[in-house]
């Protein structure tokens, strides 16, 4: 059966959005509900299940309201057929949606996850934009090389994404009057952010402001000949942020030169790049955009991903107030091993009592409710072994050894840490042992189940059959979640 040249634009789009967005946000799913016709029957690509579990939802606001009919007279009235009207995403937790109409493709909303570590949703909803513009126009085109060519736009879209963000929050706060460059600067801030100066990356701050107010700064040095400071002489701007490294002092650019060195207030209609040694981050009008590390731009804001943990603490038998107490307290041991780059494994003992463990014991155990030393157990967590964190909010002891039986599961991939971590949580049901890699992956470890493993979803593949109609799809999931429960019953 020959596959329709719609169903195949469907599917590269698809593919290509989530390519694109797990390189930019970590492993990410993609979605599309859409109607070609005002009049005609809304359908709904989810070949990786994104939009299990918001079933109820999606009916009530597709099929018991016909809002999302609702045409604004841009679309029909002049203009071509491609061009695409932006539509507002759907408020729903977890998720980021955005959408577009158009003559050629009168509905479509396209969602992705929402990963608890994004700087910002905003260059998610401007690639969703430009997904549903590309797939409105590749409609009405059956040319395959249109198509393949939007497979390679949207995959690829991570800093057009960024710069689209950015120049939108720029018109929309200061007017089209700026003259901010976005594009020379992102490439700027990614070669400045792999060269080294004497074996060290970069650490400072670049402010970059609109020419216009580049006067009105207070400087404690300006340079009297910036044409010879160019942006893109990437190697001389690193040796000049020596100046402003490990201090409040901040470079100032007007997105072409290095203009001078200033400290204290900034205009809010400011790009700022914050090199922090082999990552940084890209922040507008002060709010985080990405971070960027290895020549990349990626969304996410560095920050230790315990969501897991979290959950695993909603069902432990801990005081509610404890349990507040001892995720701050795992987060910054957490977030400190990240930040220094080195391995770390937290055994945290949820029973009444805390087990005993190989390792150096204490005579008295540390109070981690104590700064000085909680910060003296972010130390110890540098020493070879595991640190041992009852629930009193106490540290019985470091360079704990861990050991098992061999169980199913264990990643040779992963090293010692890891898998001695999974045997020692298979035999000890009251402990979650959390794995900090010195690459910086963090895994939450319980009855010897990594529950903070990525997904492993199949490879996507192209199928004959046309997407189901909203309606149908509902249907099919009623009628699993009724077999489901009926065999649960018997």
């Amino acid at each position: 059966m020959e596959i329709s040249y719609q169903l195949r634009s469907i599917f590269h789009i698809h593919e290509a959005l989530s390519q694109g967005l797990s390189h930019f946000s970590g492993p990410s799913r993609a979605a599309l509900i859409y109607s070609e016709r005002s009049e005609g029957p809304l359908r709904i690509y989810d070949p990786q299940g994104l939009m299990d579990g918001w079933e109820s939802l999606i009916e009530k606001i597709y099929l018991k309201s016909d809002t999302w009919r609702q045409c604004q007279s841009e679309i029909v009235e002049g203009g071509l057929p491609v061009h695409t009207l932006p539509q507002k995403g759907l408020d729903l937790a977890g998720l980021v949606s955005r959408g577009g109409r158009a003559m050629s493709l009168f509905y479509q909303m396209w969602f992705t996850e929402e990963h608890s570590t994004l700087c910002s949703t905003g260059p998610v909803e401007r690639w969703l934009e430009h997904a549903a513009c590309l797939l409105a126009h590749d409609w009405v085109d059956e040319q395959w090389f249109y198509t393949r060519n939007s497979y390679y736009v949207i995959r690829e879209y991570a800093r057009h994404a960024i710069r689209d963000y950015v120049q939108d929050r720029l018109d929309a706060k200061f007017g089209q009057t700026h003259r901010i460059d976005v594009y020379p600067i992102l490439d700027a801030v990614l070669a400045i952010s792999k060269t080294r100066e004497e074996g060290a990356w970069p650490r400072g701050i670049v402010v970059f402001v609109d020419p216009a107010k580049i006067e009105s700064l207070h400087y404690l040095v300006k340079f009297p000949n910036p044409e010879k400071l160019r942006l893109s002489n990437f190697k001389h701007v690193r040796k000049l942020m020596l100046a402003v490294e490990n201090s409040d002092r901040k470079l100032i650019s007007d997105g072409q030169k290095i203009i001078g060195v200033v400290r204290g207030t900034l205009p809010e209609s400011r790009l700022t790049a914050d090199f922090r040694g082999g990552h940084g981050f890209l922040r507008i009008s002060g709010s985080a955009v990405c971070s960027f590390s290895d020549g990349r731009f990626h969304s996410a804001n560095r920050k230790p991903n315990l969501v897991h943990l979290e959950e695993l603490f909603l069902e432990c038998p801990v005081l509610k107030s404890r349990r507040h107490a001892l995720f701050k307290i795992v987060s910054s041991i957490v977030e400190r091993a990240g930040e220094q780059r080195h391995g770390a494994t937290l055994v945290i003992d949820l029973g009444p009592k805390p087990i005993a463990i190989s390792g150096q014991k204490l005579e008295n155990p540390i109070d981690l409710c104590n700064d000085t030393m909680l910060d003296l157990a972010k130390s110890l967590s540098k020493v070879d072994g595991a640190l041992h964190i009852g629930s009193d909010l106490r540290l019985h002891g470091f360079a704990c050894l861990l050991d098992g039986k061999s169980i199913q599961g264990e990643n040779r991939a992963r090293g010692a840490r890891f898998n001695s971590a999974l045997r020692f949580s298979a035999a000890h049901e009251d402990l979650i042992v959390v794995v900090v890699s010195s690459d910086r992956p963090v895994s939450v470890i319980h009855k010897g189940i990594d529950v903070s493993a990525g997904p492993d979803w199949e490879p996507l593949t192209l199928s004959c059959a046309n997407p189901p109609a909203l309606g149908e799809w509902l249907n099919d999931r009623v009628t699993s979640a009724s077999a489901s429960d009926w065999r649960e019953r018997t």
